[in-house]
């Protein structure tokens, strides 16, 4: 069984596929969209639920997704067309990194997707090329809440602190307006829906159950004590002069 199909089946009962619940998605989208019609892209869309949710509230909106893993946009053009917002919704299959367009969107997301850029920085760099002006962005990623084992960084990647991560997008020129900490309760429930899920559509496939095992072993043992998740819905300040902070006659998000 491949890594892609592993993921999906993986994620089949949290369709966000990143560990935050309905209500912080909610509010994330809520303060993010513009209150008209608005186009949207998702960088590493997976499944396509934060679009598919998009969709669902604005119902002049339209949005692409991209990904390279062709079980998740199966499950992605299944549930739009389920939902009935298939006409409004595009995917592509293709490296996120290399992905163009002709008109820029009013949101980019790229949530739980930075690495396919190298890490948050340079997602962020790819969704300012692919932002219209005024437009906002939601990123998700995680951090470090305390020390990281060398095992955990090994199995995750090199994260920062939250304030160390808050201070590199504001010194990119990114501004927050809004922002959302994983509890652990979001933490825990992605992890153990990560690998309940595949654990039980693989009982009997010991090489795919093994995979659930190490997972589960991997997040109990390794970082489960010190990874936090942060997503933030941004401004770029670096082009947009009039939503500097400080401007009291700013328009508001």
């Amino acid at each position: 069984m491949n890594r892609d199909l592993i993921s999906r089946l993986a994620h089949a009962d949290h369709p966000i596929a990143a560990p935050l619940g309905d209500e912080a998605v909610a509010a994330l989208l809520d303060r993010a969209l513009p209150r008209d019609g608005a186009t949207m892209l998702d960088l590493g869309c997976g499944g396509g639920e934060w679009l598919l949710r998009a969709l669902a509230v604005r119902p002049e909106a339209r949005a692409e997704g991209v990904d390279l893993a062709e079980p998740a946009l199966d499950h992605a053009r299944r549930e739009a067309g389920r939902r009935g917002v298939g006409d409004r919704l595009v995917l592509h299959r293709q490296d996120v990194s290399a992905f163009t367009a002709a008109e820029p969107f009013d949101l980019v997301l790229c949530v739980g997707s930075t690495h396919a850029f190298g890490g948050l920085l340079p997602a962020l760099a790819a969704a300012r090329r692919l932002l219209a002006p005024g437009g906002r962005v939601i990123v998700g990623d995680g951090y470090w809440e305390c020390e990281p084992s060398p095992e955990a960084v090994e199995m995750l990647g090199d994260f920062a602190d939250l304030a160390t991560t808050v201070d590199a997008l504001t010194t990119d020129g990114w501004i927050p307006l809004y922002g959302h900490l994983s509890t652990r309760q979001e933490l825990d429930d992605y992890e153990w829906s990560w690998t309940g899920s595949l654990a039980a559509q693989a009982l009997d496939q010991p090489d795919v159950l093994a995979v659930a095992t190490e997972h589960r072993n991997g997040w109990l043992r390794g970082y489960r004590d010190c990874f936090g998740f942060l997503t933030l819905t941004l401004a770029d300040g670096s082009r947009s002069p009039e939503a500097a902070p400080g401007r009291l006659d700013a328009p508001l998000p």
